[in-house]
């Protein structure tokens, strides 16, 4: 009897509503091993799991890992699941036996409901929240620190490269005066500088852009992707299919830029006369263009919307 008979019904469902499942499926079909290196609520794993394939989930917050343990409670017992605490930017180091390969790897790079939900983690721009944003307690800083901290032409920076915010100047003068004033605490403290610079109707998807800049920071989560994905794609075995599902611009050009470079021949600069690089494809991209939700999927789960998932063949 598969284990997932033993589990409440709809219980992983309720905790996480997996994004682009049946895609991430169709793409995984076949795989007998998975490396879920953001298990999160487990959402994609008891799908995973569900249809007979073995999964290690990695996730770098103890809580969220805690959970989907428990959810998953008899899959771990039957063997066919296993969690590791880590950041899978940091796989290379420790965690899993540098021998082991996978037929499929997943990364789901959005912030997982219930860290948006919980109103003590600090990822949401809700009354009163606390500026903290930290996926991990390998976060040193939280987003409090930061914002109160940070050099004026840093931040600026920040927000014009992640949150491609044309008044970042601005808005970053505007909150190094109101800090002087009184340190950044709560989401009111950020929103109220948002709205001093946007003006009065700025609303929710600004203060969501803002506020998605300020967590990418803390968690320094696009030099992780960056490092991650040659550690990742070594990891499949041939024929493995890596997937990823990005949620920013600047996430989804690294895998789309990673995927372009190992899938070609000669990756060497345009004046060399010669080819000193692989001088042959490593794999080949499985999907032209990202795949996005459909528009019955965002009404279910409206985070859905800003999802880009594409995939990557290991063919040599």
């Amino acid at each position: 009897m598969s284990p997932v008979r033993t589990l409440p019904s709809g219980r992983v469902g309720a905790y996480h509503v997996p994004v682009l499942l049946a895609e991430i499926e169709a793409l995984l079909v076949g795989a007998s091993t998975v490396l879920d290196c953001t298990l999160g609520g487990g959402g994609h794993t008891a799908a995973l799991l569900e249809r007979g394939m073995r999964v290690t989930g990695v996730d770098r917050d103890p809580r969220a890992l805690a959970a989907a343990r428990e959810r998953l409670a008899d899959f771990e017992r039957a063997g066919q699941f296993r969690a590791l605490l880590t950041n899978y930017a940091a796989l290379d180091t420790g965690g899993l036996p540098a021998d082991e390969h996978f037929d499929g790897i997943l990364l789901d790079l959005g912030v997982s409901s219930h860290q948006f939900d919980d109103l003590t983690r600090g990822f949401t721009f809700r009354e009163g929240a606390p500026l903290d944003m930290r996926m991990g307690t390998d976060a040193e800083t939280d987003a409090g620190e930061l914002l109160n901290t940070i050099d004026e032409v840093d931040l600026s920076a920040l927000l014009r490269a992640y949150a491609d915010e044309p008044r970042a100047a601005r808005m970053a003068r505007e909150i190094v005066r109101r800090r002087e004033r009184r340190p950044f605490a709560t989401a009111d403290d950020l929103v109220d500088a948002i709205r001093a610079v946007l003006g009065p109707r700025s609303g929710a998807p600004d203060f969501a852009r803002i506020f998605q800049a300020i967590r990418i920071a803390v968690n320094d989560e696009l030099s992780g992707l960056e490092h991650a994905l040659p550690l990742l794609r070594d990891r499949l075995t041939p024929g493995g299919v890596l997937t990823i599902i990005s949620y920013h611009s600047g996430e989804d050009r690294l895998v789309k830029n990673a995927f372009r470079d190992w899938s070609t021949a000669c990756i060497c600069p345009p004046r060399q006369m010669i080819c000193i690089c692989r001088g042959v494809p490593l794999g080949e991209t499985l999907t032209r263009r990202p795949i996005n939700a459909t528009e019955e999927e965002v009404d279910g789960n409206p985070r859905a919307r800003s999802a880009r998932l594409r995939a990557w063949k290991l063919t040599r």
